[in-house]
């Protein structure tokens, strides 16, 4: 590959630090596919870059020699919406596609922050997801179909909508959280939903965590189908319990009077309707949470222990921060803390020790951004899983000569 042929990169092609000798932004997926195959043809090592906005994710490359940018490759390809699927190109933004169901009143029910920047071939390369997958799900529930380029520059295709598949692997979920280990996303086939008639929302403030997990399990027992339900930590042992319901107006109107009645229903307990303007602020706090700090880590927990991580797990992370910051997705028993390192070493200590007292309850911690003095001190995966055997043979078929963002996953792959 020559320069010529690229682009010299800047500041905002680093992938952690690391910077590419050289950035491509071909137009067309047979361009990338021939980027692709003959940086890899070269000994190069190249690594995908859509939006940007979950770069953090992962460590370091081990190498890093080509960049290949999606943006231009930004088309709608199919919208069926008597179907309720649409085919999209990887650089296409939530934002743009959004406009583009929202004329047919559809939509894509995934919500990460920042939709403006993010890109359909980012979000479903970092298993990106926001608030609304406590009712939809995350993106192996809604993608039907994928096109990528393998690392010899040819082209694969997998799942609903294809011609041409690689035997023996359910390629649309393979791909999902995959970092751009396993290929060059191009192309992605969604299933959509409508766009709902009436949203809205309750906040529940001041609850103990003990109480979210009472008030959640009693939401499942009524059948009550929240489209989001998240706790944003306030202070202390208090959390503020957001609830969105979504959907037609009756039914929205239905199920927010007996979440209202049933959170009320407790001892000094208040719930109230937000206006649309404090509905909107929420939400945006919620978001701007999500992308606070240098420090972002993702915990898991089975959603009935979330009393025992806030007590256990959470308080000694949280201190180790300036500026923390905590949400809880009490149904999906999923969070995320944030903040800015007081100290690396103190940091260090409640990542291992929060991940010892989730380990144990068969839960996990990530970290989704960290300085790299931090980085240097604590694995941001943390222990490989028992499967990873059968995920570096999954990485040796699919990448052989391992050109592919190197070192970016779980690990090491």
């Amino acid at each position: 590959m020559t320069l010529a042929s690229g682009r010299p990169p800047t500041d905002g092609d680093a992938v952690l630090g690391v910077s590419p000798e050289v950035v491509f932004e071909p137009p067309t997926v047979e361009e990338a596919a021939r980027i692709v195959g003959e940086s890899v043809s070269a000994g190069k090592s190249l690594a995908f870059v859509g939006g940007g906005t979950d770069l953090e994710l992962g460590s370091h490359p081990e190498r890093l020699d080509v960049v290949v940018r999606t943006r231009r490759l930004d088309r709608v390809l199919e919208h069926a919406p008597s179907d309720q699927i649409v085919v999209a190109e990887a650089g296409v933004t939530l934002a743009a596609l959004a406009r583009v169901l929202a004329a047919h009143g559809q939509r894509l029910a995934l919500d990460p922050p920042l939709p403006d920047r993010a890109t359909v071939g980012g979000v479903v390369a970092a298993n990106a997801f926001g608030p609304r997958r406590t009712r939809y799900g995350s993106v192996r529930d809604l993608i039907i179909g994928i096109s990528f380029v393998r690392s010899d520059g040819r082209l694969a295709h997998g799942g609903g909508k294809v011609v041409k598949n690689v035997a023996g692997f359910d390629l649309p979920k393979l791909m999902v959280g995959s970092l751009g280990t396993l290929g060059l996303i191009t192309t992605v086939t969604f299933r959509l939903h409508p766009l709902p008639e009436e949203t809205v929302t309750l906040l529940s403030p001041g609850r103990r965590a003990t109480e979210i997990v009472s008030l959640v399990a009693r939401m499942h027992a009524a059948q009550l189908e929240p489209t989001s339900v998240v706790a944003l930590w306030r202070e202390g042992d208090r959390f503020d319990l957001a609830v969105r319901f979504e959907g037609f107006g009756r039914g929205v109107a239905e199920q927010r009077e007996r979440f209202a009645s049933m959170a009320s229903s407790e001892a000094q307990s208040e719930c109230h309707t937000l206006d649309a303007a404090a509905q909107e602020a929420l939400w945006a706090r919620h978001d701007a949470l999500l992308r606070a700090g240098s420090f972002r880590a993702k915990l898991a927990a089975l959603p009935a222990a979330f009393a025992t991580v806030a007590g256990q797990t959470l308080v000694p992370l949280l201190s180790a921060l300036e500026s923390p910051g905590l949400l809880w997705y009490p149904t999906l028993g999923l969070g995320f803390v944030t903040g800015e390192a007081r100290a690396t070493e103190g940091v260090a200590v409640a990542v291992f020790s929060a991940r010892t007292t989730l380990g144990a309850e068969g839960g996990s911690l990530v970290l989704h951004a960290a300085p790299d003095s931090l980085r240097r001190r604590v694995d941001v995966w943390g222990s490989p899983p028992s499967a990873i055997g059968l995920m570096k043979g999954v990485k040796t078929r699919f990448d052989p000569t391992r050109r592919l963002a190197p070192g970016r996953f779980v690990g090491g792959l």
